[in-house]
């Protein structure tokens, strides 16, 4: 084990001398016996040290010296960041023989850190010396440790990385949302050059509104459904209830976390939110008093094409879930909304808009907390941009973009859900939270990003084709219209729209007045539904997909 030893071994070693010299030389002055001058106790204490220290660090010193010849044989590595992170990346690969990387030195932006050494590793430069420092040392390999910088620092690292032929990996740190404490090093994933500040949420509030309470998630086998129930079950509920209409989804999804938190009871529940009857049952039977309505259809062009079972879904479920939730006397309700509810010129965003209206309506005469969450885009979210770019890059292009000035704001799912639960946390009644989402990303930056992840270069290696704009798709997306103000709340990434109020008839009179008309409401129904409730919507894509 002495091949490993550090200063804490030394620091080790040093007690133990000092407190066995301090005891010998009380023993001789507290009995009397014949004593020494005072330097040789002094002398003594120093050279057991260094030789009981020295001998133990010895094999040590023999092992790291073994290591520079293996250097010749492993792949000169260039590690950047100088911190914390780069200490202990630095420290792996000396000590694991298997990953047959050699450290050849750090680079660091701070002037403080030039010269100076790590584990005998030297600080060479900064991040624009990159490329001479590939040249002169031969590295193969170059890791990115960092993992609290921002995207836009990685993006630029990457930019200047990609001016040598070495392979480019990053540092992931430990995932403390789960309590993973592992560290890993791995590809570079679109992911890094989008994130942001890691969200910061207040554990005191989420755990008061969740510890110990019965939490319902609908669509819980979705993209943002299954990592909110992933993150509610960090907060310790006494149940939480996994609702679903897909089979698949919610096997998937209740034996993940049967796994990962033995000892919560979780109970799956295969539900359709449409089927009214069903849903006061799970209600009845489980009473829960914190929901999470995340199921809801989503994909834009599919709903162009089938603007009744948007309707359905997305408006007479909520309906259900909010007015169930209302009479079983639910505490809090947390509807999971979308940017495309703003101005929305979509059959699905239109359908959200009024869902989110609904919930408002729902809060003015309710004891129940109905609030609402917009965010845009969430990354590897299922059908989303990221997993389609890179299927269409594995079987060689070419990558589809709709229009080249096409934006969308984009989060992380963790991130995104984070949020979701702070927001739920701050709940009153009656709420639409926004999330800072960002700095709208180019979808065409985002495919050529992508594409150049995979070791190819854009319209060179792999083609980028614009096919048009499809129905319903705006050029840029909006997080709040004309009509609603932001308001800045305790947490710096979530804002409060206030909306005016909409005058006339309840909302969910005149749904249940077309509703009771045809359960399956007509094509025509749809365009008078969704024109009664928000005028200013465009009906050309739905005339279209009739």
């Amino acid at each position: 084990m002495w091949q490993y030893a550090s200063l804490g071994e030394l620091s080790a070693i040093v007690k133990a001398v000092t407190i066995s010299t301090a005891g010998v030389v009380g023993c001789i002055y507290l009995f009397g016996l014949p004593t020494l001058p005072r330097s040789v106790y002094l002398l003594g204490w120093f050279f057991i040290i260094a030789f009981t220290g020295g001998s133990r660090l010895a094999w040590r010193m023999i092992r790291d010296s073994l290591l520079k010849d293996i250097s010749t044989v492993a792949r000169p590595t260039l590690i950047v960041g100088a911190g914390d992170a780069g200490a202990m990346v630095a420290r792996e690969i000396l000590n694991n023989h298997s990953l047959n990387l050699y450290p050849v030195g750090f680079v660091d932006d701070s002037s403080l850190k030039q010269h100076l050494t790590i584990y005998d590793i030297p600080v060479l430069g900064n991040r624009k010396s990159i490329p001479r420092l590939v040249h002169k040392y031969g590295i193969e390999e170059i890791i990115i440790a960092m993992p609290s910088a921002p995207g836009r620092t990685i993006k630029e690292i990457m930019d200047i990385c990609r001016e040598t032929p070495a392979k480019v990996r990053i540092f992931q740190g430990s995932s403390e949302m789960l309590g993973d404490t592992t560290y890993r090093i791995r590809d570079i994933q679109v992911e890094d050059l989008l994130r942001r500040e890691p969200v910061k949420m207040n554990l005191d509030e989420v755990a008061h509104y969740l510890e110990g309470k019965t939490v319902l998630v609908s669509g819980a086998g979705g993209s943002i459904g299954s990592e909110l129930c992933r993150q509610i079950a960090v907060f310790k509920p006494r149940r939480l209830i996994l609702l679903e209409y897909s089979e698949n989804n919610l096997f998937d999804i209740y034996n993940e976390l049967r796994e990962l938190f033995a000892d919560l009871e979780i109970i799956p529940d295969l539900t359709d939110i449409k089927d009214r009857m069903k849903l006061q049952q799970t209600f009845n039977r489980y009473e829960p008093q914190v929901v999470f309505h995340a199921a809801a259809y989503k994909h834009v062009p599919m709903m162009e094409l089938h603007p009744a079972e948007a309707i359905k879904n997305n408006v007479l479920g909520t309906k259900n879930m909010a007015e169930i939730a209302h009479r079983s006397k639910v505490e809090t309700f947390i509807l999971i909304s979308t940017d495309k509810a703003v101005n929305p010129s979509s059959v699905m965003g239109a359908t959200k808009r009024i869902a989110e209206m609904i919930i408002q309506e729902m809060n003015q005469n309710s004891s129940t907390i109905f609030a609402a969450v917009r965010f845009g885009n969430v990354l590897g979210s299922r059908g989303s941009v990221i997993p389609t770019f890179k299927k269409q890059i594995e079987q060689g292009g070419p990558v589809t973009v709709t229009h080249p000035a096409m934006t969308r704001y984009f989060m992380t799912i963790p991130e995104a859900v984070q949020l979701v639960i702070e927001a739920g946390a701050m709940a009153r009644g009656g709420e639409i939270f926004v999330l800072d989402m960002g700095e709208p990303v180019k979808i065409i930056d985002l495919a050529q990003d992508l594409i150049r992840l995979y070791g190819k270069e854009p319209d060179k290696d792999i083609e980028i084709q614009i096919t048009g704009i499809r129905p319903g798709e705006k050029l840029q997306e909006e997080l709040f219209s004309s009509l609603e103000q932001m308001a800045a709340t305790q947490h710096d990434r979530i804002y409060i729209s206030r909306q005016e109020e909409i005058a006339g008839s309840s909302i969910i009179t005149l749904v249940d007045r077309y509703f009771s008309k045809n359960a399956f409401i007509n094509q025509a129904e749809i365009i008078e539904l969704i024109a009664t409730l928000i005028p200013d919507f465009t009906h050309q894509s739905i005339n279209r997909s009739i």
